[in-house]
């Protein structure tokens, strides 16, 4: 296959998913749901998650580059940067799970890598392919419910267990890694940035975070909304929640996740404690890869470009430059 046209008729490309967390059994799901054949590759040989989905494993990430089509990068953030310009080096397409980089300038690399090397590159930004959210903002954007004029969005549960994501300085936080979705969100709902403030309690130590932690980020968009995160890993066994709302001159929109009323919550499956809300009936993780693989196929771009990746990249970097000036508003 060559990687600067379109997939032949008839054939899914191969793919190779590098890293084996939570999120790869969410992943390796929606690429068998197209046929696509898959292999996979980790740091710890993930032998359980290959007999689960019938797959081989690869013996390094070089191995798997050059086996494959298009590379899924679910490792640790740190890990994106050089993963990502190797597989696009041999003209691979890639899936990058979020943050895209580490900073906005890593990011913008990628972005410009992808374009240099004629593949594309998706920021796995799932919740736009959530059907709650994508309604929002299709109603938003159509004037629904008049001009928008404030978000509030909310992101909370059990923390992961995994000890590099409370770790700043090795590519963790909870602003980079958890609130970075509603940050998405609200760019995606209200446009550019121009100001971002932020506060977290406790603060880290040496880069360091302590659990429970909680923050807020604020927005100020150029359009002239304002949006409010919240979001927090808490104590162990904590239910995972997620809310939006969206308040226009003409009126409101709102969701949440653990409302019992809600058509998204049935039959839902656990997903990532502290990450995303859980799978549900509406197959987000399914729909984000089927837009990907269609966009490759037919060359439109996904509903997530490079961009969109960058951008929220650089809003997070802002809300830690805030966090450093004791929470005063940074430009974006």
């Amino acid at each position: 296959m060559n990687p600067h046209e379109p997939a032949p008729p008839g054939r899914m490309p191969r793919v190779g998913l590098i890293g084996a967390g939570a999120i790869a059994a969410a992943h390796l799901d929606a690429w068998q749901a197209l046929g696509a054949e898959c292999v996979i590759s980790s740091r710890t040989r993930p032998t359980a998650l290959a007999e689960r989905f019938g797959v081989e494993i690869a013996d390094d990430a070089d191995a798997l580059i050059d086996r494959v089509d298009i590379v899924g990068i679910l490792a640790p953030t740190p890990t994106h940067l050089d993963l990502a310009l190797r597989a696009m080096a041999r003209g691979r397409h890639v899936v990058c799970e979020k943050p895209l980089a580490l900073t906005s300038a890593e990011a913008q690399r990628l972005a410009g890598a992808a374009d240099a090397a004629g593949v594309r590159l998706l920021p796995a930004h799932v919740v736009r392919y959530f059907a709650a959210y994508r309604r929002i903002q299709q109603a938003v954007a159509a004037g629904g419910i008049g001009a928008l004029q404030t978000l509030r969005l909310s992101r909370a549960g059990a923390g992961p267990t995994t000890a590099w994501f409370y770790d700043e300085n090795a590519g963790g936080g909870l602003i980079r890694d958890l609130l970075i979705h509603d940050i998405d969100q609200a760019l995606w709902l209200a446009g550019p940035v121009t100001a971002v403030s932020a506060r977290q309690d406790p603060p880290s130590i040496g880069g360091r975070l302590s659990a429970p932690v909680t923050a807020a980020v604020e927005l100020t968009h150029a359009s002239g909304v304002t949006s409010r995160i919240d979001g927090g890993w808490l104590g162990e066994g904590v239910p995972f929640r997620t809310t939006i709302e969206a308040v226009g001159t003409a009126g409101a929109l709102a969701h949440d996740s653990l409302a019992h009323d809600s058509a998204d919550g049935a039959g839902a499956v656990p997903a990532a404690p502290g990450h995303l809300p859980p799978q549900t009936d509406d197959h987000p993780y399914r729909a984000q890869i089927a837009d990907f693989a269609d966009a490759i196929r037919t060359g439109r771009d996904a509903r997530v470009t490079p961009a969109d990746g960058v951008a929220a990249v650089a809003v997070v970097d802002a809300a830690y430059a805030s966090l450093a000036a004791d929470g005063a508003p940074v430009s974006v």
